[in-house]
């Protein structure tokens, strides 16, 4: 069983900057993969970026690739984005999760761990 409980949403301008955080418990193995997720009002959840439990392999969507960082502290079992020169396109929820099975992506299908999400608002 996996637990995850992110933080660090806020409210910024746009060009401003966040750093995101999952906090996680239970076990992750090597080629399993966790992912953050977005979701905005009226829209469907959309796949931010993926990264493997040991760190070395992540994807980024088009969307946010060059403003959007993945990351993993594996010593404290923590998952991080880094969101900078955000848009206000950028606005929703956004939401961890971790998957059992191997192989990166970003179909929330392939997740069946979520945390609870954190807003991040930005005005233009």
């Amino acid at each position: 069983q996996v637990h995850l409980v992110e933080s660090g949403g806020g409210s910024v301008q746009a060009g401003g900057s966040l750093k995101l955080s999952c906090a996680v418990s239970g076990d992750c193995y090597n080629n399993h993969y966790m992912a953050w997720f977005r979701q905005a009002p009226g829209k469907e959840r959309e796949g931010v970026a993926s990264i493997n439990c040991g760190g070395g392999t992540k994807i980024h969507a088009d969307s946010v690739a060059g403003r959007f960082t993945i990351s993993r502290d594996n010593a404290v079992n923590t998952m991080h984005l880094e969101l900078n020169n955000l848009k206000s396109d950028d606005t929703a929820i956004y939401y961890c999760a971790a998957s059992n099975t191997n192989g990166a992506s970003l179909s929330p299908s392939r997740y069946g761990y979520w945390g609870q999400g954190t807003q991040v608002t930005v005005s233009s």
